[in-house]
């Protein structure tokens, strides 16, 4: 089985598509349709019933623990070999090292972003 795929040809060139324009259609109302069901069943069910205290305190920290691992993957994870490397971007840890005293200091999320941008920025042409 192996050799079979190994020795077949492989030519871009000799795919072609067979949808017309009614299959693009019902393929982005399908998509449509994926999309809204997530938001609107939650939506749905939850605007009659009383959600718990506990619940509402546990979402809040939702967005935190996502962002962070946005971060961290963007700047220890290298995206080429998906390995992890400590001191891989140095410029971007000492960036985040800026931003995290500047968003401690201030409560900013504005004055953060903008801090990061402007310090990746000049530690990437400094270095």
């Amino acid at each position: 089985m192996n050799n079979l795929l190994l020795n077949a040809p492989v030519v871009a060139q000799s795919v072609n598509s067979t949808m017309d324009s009614w299959d693009h259609l019902l393929l982005i109302f399908l998509a449509a349709i994926a999309a809204f069901i997530p938001r609107y069943f939650p939506m749905r069910f939850f605007t009659k019933r009383e959600i718990p205290e506990w619940f509402n305190e546990w979402m809040k920290y939702v967005p935190v623990s996502l962002f962070t691992a946005l971060v961290i993957k963007g700047i220890f994870i290298d995206t080429a070999s998906y390995s992890f490397h400590l001191f891989g971007h140095v410029n971007q840890i000492i960036a985040a090292v800026i931003v995290i005293i500047i968003t401690y200091m201030t409560r900013s999320m504005a004055l953060s972003v903008i801090a990061g941008l402007v310090a990746v920025a000049l530690i990437t042409f400094l270095m």
